[in-house]
């Protein structure tokens, strides 16, 4: 009789252990699991943009460095912010990305131009990037004659 018994406890515990492998193996335990980003470039760009108007720089600059991944244009955008905080060494290297990237980037070229003349610098070359900007894109000759005026009234008085 006492052999029975044993052989009771011990399948009882073998059972009790099967059952909760079982129950532990069933259970949903977390998991990591890596997605691709849900957005698309522009859509962070845009999301870029909200944050930037509700001043919520680093949070744009974030979603900005996210676009940049797949759309160099981008670069233009995280230079912009650095300039309007006065980050002005970070702002010429991004604007700097940008035109290296698309040297088309008539924008990134004006803005780059536009540090350069706020900052009283690099003044020739600033004058050569806006007159390039309004090469290729002539359309926008009304705002990049902007720039191209102020740096040739700053070089006259400098001479």
């Amino acid at each position: 009789m006492k052999s029975g018994i044993q052989d009771y406890k011990k399948i009882s515990g073998i059972l009790l252990i099967g059952f909760a492998l079982l129950f532990l193996s069933s259970c949903a335990l977390p998991r990591i699991i890596i997605l691709d980003d849900p957005l698309s470039p522009e859509e962070h760009i845009n999301l870029g943009v909200a944050y930037e108007r509700n001043g919520e720089f680093e949070k744009a600059i974030i979603e900005y460095k996210k676009a940049s991944k797949k759309l160099p244009a981008a670069y233009l955008y995280i230079g912009n912010v650095y300039f309007q905080q006065g980050r002005i060494d970070a702002a010429e290297k991004y604007y700097g990305k940008a035109i290296e990237t698309d040297p088309g980037n008539t924008d990134a070229l004006n803005n780059l131009a536009w540090l350069y003349y706020v900052e009283r610098k690099k003044l020739d070359e600033a004058e050569m990037l806006v007159i390039k900007a309004i090469e290729l894109n002539p359309g926008k000759e009304p705002v990049y004659g902007d720039t191209l005026e102020k740096l040739r009234l700053i070089k006259a008085r400098n001479r």
